[in-house]
C-alpha cells in the first residue's frame, strides 16, 4: 500500500517531534505537545476539534513516536477507543463535553473492559448495571483489571452488562464513569513492566450514574464495543511496529560501527541476515496495519476485523523477534541501560498477550476466515 504525499508528511513531522523527545521523554510534555501540534486528535471529527482523519492517520502517529523510542501508550486508548466511540455513537451532549477535549489533550479517558475471571471470554463479563427505577440513574456493579492510566484519566469507558427486558439476556452496554465517582476504586498493579503508564485493578461498587452516562443505544452495545476494539488492535499494531523500528535501527547503527577484528560485525551475514528478517517482517505486518486502517475507515467492520486481528498478530510476531535479535547483535550491551533495549524485552511481549492473545487471533481466523469449527 502506497501512503499518499499527506501521510509521508505527517510521518516525517511526528518523526521530528519524537526525535525531539526521544527515549528519555516525559510522557506528560510529549502528550501536550503531540495535543498542541493535532496529532492526538488527527482520527477525531473536525466539528468537535478533531483533524477530521481516521485511525490510518493515529496509527502513523503513535508508530513513529513509538520508533522514536518515545510511544503513548494512553493513544490507543484515549482517542482510538473511546474517542472512536463516542464519535460514532455517543449523544450531542457526550460529545460536546469529551471530543474537544481528547483531541486537544487536556482530557483523557481509560478504556476498562479485562476481568479477573472472564479473560479472553469477553460474554463471561460480571459487571453489571441495573437501573433505579425511582431516578433512572444506572448502578454499576463490578471488577476489571489490568486497566491502563486510570490515575491521569479523567473518566473511564466501563463494559458493563444489562438486562434484556424482552429476553432476560445480559447484553454489553458502555458507560462513562468519572474518576471520582462515588464507590470506584482503584488498586495499582506491580508490574515487571515498565512504562509510564501504569496498570490496575479496579472495583465498582454501586456506583450511581445518571442515565446519560450510558453511551449510545442500550440495544447496540455489542456493535459499540467491537467500533472500539478493532481500531484498538490496529493501534496496537502501531504501537508494536514502533518499537520493533526502534530496536531494529539501534542494533543496525551498532552493527554499522562495532568492529571486533577487521571488520564491522554488521559485515558478517550471521548479524547482518536475521536484522533484514526483522525489517522484513516489520515491513509486512505495516503492511496488514494499513489495509485494516483503510478499511475500518471506510466503514467495512467487518473486514476491518479480520485485518486488525491479522495485523495485530503479525506486528506482535514481529515486535518480539526486532527486539530479540537487536538485543543479540548488541550481546552483552544489549543489556545495559546505556542502550536502553533490554527493558523493551518484557515490554515487546504485551503485543503477543493483549489486548487479545495471538492464539485467540488465530482462534478467529481459523474459525471467521476459514470456516473451521470452533474449539471452544
Amino acid at each position: 500500500m502506497i501512503e499518499t504525499e499527506e501521510h509521508k508528511a505527517l510521518r516525517a513531522a511526528v518523526a521530528a517531534l519524537g526525535k525531539r523527545h526521544g527515549r528519555t521523554f516525559d510522557r506528560e510534555a510529549l502528550w501536550s505537545e503531540a495535543a498542541k501540534l493535532g496529532y492526538l486528535g488527527v482520527n477525531l471529527p473536525e466539528a468537535y476539534g478533531g483533524g477530521g482523519g481516521g485511525i490510518a492517520e493515529l496509527s502513523i502517529v503513535l508508530e513513529e513516536l513509538g520508533a522514536a523510542g518515545c510511544p503513548l501508550l494512553m493513544m490507543v486508548v484515549s482517542p482510538a477507543i473511546c474517542g472512536t466511540v463516542i464519535a460514532r455513537f455517543g449523544t450531542d451532549a457526550q460529545k460536546r463535553a469529551w471530543l474537544p477535549a481528547l483531541a486537544d489533550g487536556t482530557r483523557t479517558m481509560a478504556f476498562g473492559i479485562t476481568e479477573p475471571d472472564a479473560g479472553s471470554n469477553s460474554h463471561r463479563i460480571t459487571t453489571t448495571a441495573r437501573r433505579d427505577p425511582d431516578t433512572g440513574d444506572w448502578l454499576l456493579t463490578g471488577r476489571k483489571v489490568f486497566i491502563s492510566g486510570v490515575d491521569i484519566a479523567d473518566a473511564t469507558l466501563v463494559v458493563g452488562r444489562t438486562e434484556d427486558s424482552r429476553t432476560g439476556r445480559l447484553k454489553p452496554c458502555l458507560f462513562i464513569v468519572p474518576r471520582d465517582a462515588e464507590g470506584f476504586t482503584r488498586r495499582r498493579i506491580d508490574m515487571e513492566l515498565q512504562a509510564a503508564e501504569k496498570q490496575f485493578e479496579l472495583v465498582l461498587d454501586d456506583v450511581r450514574l445518571p442515565a446519560d452516562a450510558l453511551v449510545g443505544d442500550e440495544d447496540a452495545g455489542l456493535l459499540q464495543l467491537f467500533a472500539g476494539l478493532n481500531p484498538e488492535r490496529i493501534m496496537t499494531a502501531a504501537f508494536a511496529i514502533g518499537m520493533g523500528r526502534y530496536a531494529l535501527g539501534r542494533a543496525v547503527e551498532y552493527a554499522r560501527d562495532r568492529a571486533v577484528w577487521n571488520t564491522p560485525i554488521g559485515a558478517h551475514q550471521a548479524i547482518a541476515h536475521p536484522l533484514a528478517q526483522a525489517h522484513i517482517d516489520l515491513e509486512l505486518a505495516r503492511l496488514m496495519m494499513q489495509k485494516a486502517a483503510h478499511l475500518y475507515d471506510a466503514g467495512d467492520d467487518t473486514g476491518a476485523g479480520e485485518a486488525a486481528n491479522m495485523a495485530k498478530y503479525a506486528a506482535g510476531e514481529a515486535c518480539v523477534r526486532a527486539v530479540d535479535q537487536a538485543v543479540h547483535t548488541l550481546g552483552g550491551n544489549g543489556l545495559t541501560r546505556e542502550f536502553g533495549l533490554a527493558s523493551l524485552i518484557t515490554a515487546s511481549r504485551v503485543a503477543r498477550i493483549a489486548p487479545v492473545s495471538r492464539e485467540m487471533i488465530l482462534n478467529y481466523v481459523s474459525h471467521q476466515t476459514l470456516g473451521l469449527p470452533k474449539s471452544y
